[in-house]
């Protein structure tokens, strides 16, 4: 059963005529086409009891085309009025369907008012975004064949990335270095923007990429990931330069305790909660859990942040197929940073990593 049909047949158990898709990372998830319109509509109309159509800038019709789509799409012009089109597309499809879903975490008010001018018959009561989640939280074998590949590239960047370590060099000619040699093999996509942060700078979880140069006796940490076929790698690892104190080793240390460990805990039938409590009960034993601010994981597939939250709280029982990254941070202001992540599925019995750089501590440049 396809994607597309697997959400037809919750159309129809929730007595829906129909569905509004407007999330580009959906539209990529059930249709195999991945664009940002950025202003433009782009948007996939399924129906409980017709076939779907896409609707999309005139200029993306033949990439729309080229990845196999099989349905019809409908392009328009950028001085066209797109939701009379939309309308009249819909009524010589399915008449006219009442009973709609939406995304309600990306349809956004004035286009959801828009339908509802040209629909007014239409009801656009029920939020599909939960379900929507629940569908992409559990992976096929083809999701992680492709999951595994990206996390193949995403080792090698890692490789790349360190060997490119010299003192006086920036982090954004370091990470410059790693997405170049990507692009030499046709990784032209990076999952999100790539993260190289030296010293203190490594204490800011979601600061950037920045001028700061590479210094003697530091933790450097790198957070990357790339897309393939449409699924995207996320991993960290924090590597030395030079000669490191004891605290900075003692950090490095807690960390990669408390992350093998979770690895190793996670399996089917463990709450998300429970998970989280394994890295975050050592960081705390170790006197760093006021520096771990933020949950262990997040899921992870063809966008970098999906269900489920692996955090304080969600009791969410774990399942073969989920998909989610296990990177506990240890993160000092003003002294330094550590994040050591892997991606992973769960198995039957455990997890699997998509990544598998080796997380001891590594001295650079060699």
């Amino acid at each position: 059963m396809t994607k597309l049909n697997q959400l037809q047949e919750a159309l129809n158990a929730k007595g829906l005529d129909a569905a509004y898709i407007s999330d580009p990372m959906t539209i990529n998830y059930l249709t195999g086409f991945y664009s940002d319109p950025v202003e433009r509509i782009l948007a996939l109309i399924l129906f409980s009891d017709n076939e779907p159509f896409l609707f999309a800038p005139a200029l993306e019709v033949e990439a729309i085309k080229d990845t196999g789509w099989k349905y019809p799409v409908y392009g328009y012009l950028d001085h066209e009025k797109t939701f009379n089109l939309i309308a009249d597309h819909i009524h010589q499809m399915a008449g006219s369907p009442r009973n709609w879903g939406i995304e309600g975490e990306s349809l956004t008010v004035d286009r959801l008012r828009a339908l509802e001018t040209v629909l007014p018959d239409a009801k656009f009561n029920t939020d599909l975004s939960p379900l929507i989640a629940q569908m992409r939280m559990i992976k096929s074998a083809d999701e992680i064949a492709k999951l595994n590949e990206a996390g193949k590239w995403a080792d090698f960047a890692f490789k790349v990335g360190f060997e490119s370590i010299q003192v006086g060099k920036t982090e954004q000619e370091i990470a410059a270095d790693l997405e170049y040699a990507l692009k030499q093999h046709g990784i032209n996509k990076m999952s999100f923007d790539t993260l190289v942060q030296a010293g203190p700078h490594a204490a800011e979880p979601h600061g950037a990429t920045s001028s700061n140069k590479i210094e003697n006796n530091q933790l450097v940490l790198f957070d990357l990931g790339t897309i393939v076929d449409g699924y995207i790698s996320d991993a960290s690892r924090t590597v030395a330069v030079g000669e490191l104190n004891e605290k900075q080793q003692d950090i490095y240390q807690v960390c990669l305790e408390a992350q093998l460990a979770a690895q190793d805990a996670a399996k089917p039938g463990m709450t998300a909660e429970e998970l989280d409590k394994v890295a975050r009960d050592i960081i705390t034993a170790a006197g760093y859990g006021e520096y771990f601010i933020h949950r262990l994981g997040h899921g992870m597939g063809s966008s970098e942040h999906e269900f489920p939250s692996i955090m304080e709280g969600n009791q969410l029982v774990l399942e073969p197929g989920m998909c989610f990254s296990i990177e506990p941070g240890i993160y000092i202001p003003g002294f330094a940073g550590v994040r050591i992540e892997d991606c992973v599925h769960i198995t039957e019995n455990g997890c699997e990593p998509f990544t598998h750089t080796t997380k001891e501590l590594l001295t650079f440049p060699k």
